[in-house]
């Protein structure tokens, strides 16, 4: 092997055992199948790529010439077999698409048979030559299958399919290139070893983003399906009946300790408003940052939850402290109707002004009914709503109910 030659080969070895470095990592931090397979896929495929380049015997002149022989024969079939498994899983499986589930699965299943019969055949002692023709054909028909089922499936819309079609790309000229150089076809040179180790790093490099980012859009689909229904995945707030027991416990609580609660409404009024809040995409950005805001308003010491999605609910727990209750209610005046700068679809920012209709409760938590008080608090958030950080009007009032209700003005 000539020196420009093994310079290039090493250079891609060195790259691929960075990113095999990175899939360790990512198997070690995260500790999940999927992040076992990108590893497994990383160590397997690169490890076959590296056979046909001549490297490791180069390397190693001791190594035994049979077994290189086995595994040049064998490792390509065993590769394909692999990546098109885990391609059928990558993009969904059956379930999302039941001709590309049973493509790659048979092809899958006929890799991994070809790879055997090859083997067996080697060790019978079949022409090496003639295993390698058979093997560099059976690996570009695989090839050629996983970049038709990726085409497929970027065309029915997967969104990270496409780059999928551009590894599998990279991955034609790649398989093309190392058997050029396992089976030493005359006329080719430097400049396709270069541009097979380019095109074999630039696939493991796609192929390890595009992985590395359906590992994580798996990993927030879990923990979404794992989150408590009564949790609002957007806010992360208290909702429902989580957020009716957290009330129920402070009114008990402070029922034993003789205080009063006081449970403030903030209605947002326009939030499925698209001319004002941006449309649809903006809303998750919306409520996301109103919580944060609401929350710091409101502090540690307050139960903060979402009745609904357009209805936040702060209980504050006074024990007759009422200059806490009314510096509470101004700040979250203060900072709930401040500007939310919002990101559009198209990616410019613009500023949301909430509109909030804000309903504040005082009562003895002795004998409160936690969704009949939040009620009564809502009703009085509907009336005149308040923007840019000041009252439009007064807030309406209720008079006591036969709870022990009574109530204040909100703008204390």
């Amino acid at each position: 092997m000539e020196t420009t030659e093994f310079v290039v080969w090493s250079a891609m070895l060195g790259a691929l055992l960075t990113l095999a470095a990175v899939a360790t990592a990512n198997a070690l931090a995260t500790r999940n199948i999927n992040s076992l397979r990108y590893l497994v896929f990383v160590v397997v495929t690169g490890a076959s790529s590296l056979v046909r380049t001549g490297l490791p015997e180069t390397l190693f002149p001791g190594l035994p010439e049979d077994w290189l022989n086995l595994l040049k024969v064998c490792t390509g079939p065993l590769s394909a077999s692999l990546v098109l498994y885990y391609l059928g899983i990558w993009l969904g499986g059956a379930e999302v698409d039941p001709v590309t589930h049973r493509l790659t699965t048979w092809g899958s299943t006929a890799m991994l048979l070809t790879a055997l019969l090859l083997g067996a055949l080697l060790l019978a002692g079949a022409d090496i030559h003639q295993m390698l023709h058979a093997t560099a054909v059976a690996t570009v028909i695989a090839v050629l299958l996983g970049l038709a089922t990726s085409i497929r499936a970027a065309l029915l819309g997967d969104p990270l399919a496409p780059w999928v079609v551009l590894a599998g790309i990279c991955l034609v000229i790649e398989v093309l290139g190392l058997w050029v150089r396992s089976l030493n076809v005359r006329g080719f040179g430097l400049g396709t070893w270069i541009l097979t180790a380019v095109c074999t790093v630039a696939y493991f490099l796609v192929g390890s983003i595009v992985v590395i980012k359906r590992i994580r859009q798996s990993r927030e689909l879990d923990r979404l399906a794992s989150l408590q229904a009564r949790t609002d995945p957007a806010t992360g707030l208290p909702t429902g009946s989580l957020l009716l027991a957290e009330v129920a416990h402070t009114f008990w609580r402070t029922a034993r300790l003789n205080g009063e609660c006081t449970v403030v409404c903030l209605r947002l009024n326009h939030l499925y408003a698209p001319a004002e809040a941006g449309g649809p995409q903006a809303e998750q950005q919306i409520l996301a940052g109103m919580a944060a805001r609401i929350r710091r308003a409101a502090g540690f010491r307050c139960v903060v939850g979402l009745y609904h999605p357009r209805c936040f609910v702060v209980v504050i727990s006074a024990f007759q402290r009422r200059q806490y209750v009314s510096l509470t209610v101004t700040r979250l005046r203060a900072l709930a109707t401040q500007p939310l700068p919002v990101v559009g679809p198209d990616g410019s920012t613009r500023d949301f002004w909430p509109r909030l209709g804000l309903g504040v409760v005082t009562l003895n938590a002795a004998h409160a009914d936690p969704m009949d008080v939040i009620n009564d608090a809502e009703r009085l958030a509907l009336g005149p709503p308040t923007r840019d950080g000041m009252p439009e009007d007064e807030i309406m009032t209720i008079p006591g109910n036969s709870l022990g209700i009574t109530t204040r003005p909100a703008a204390l």
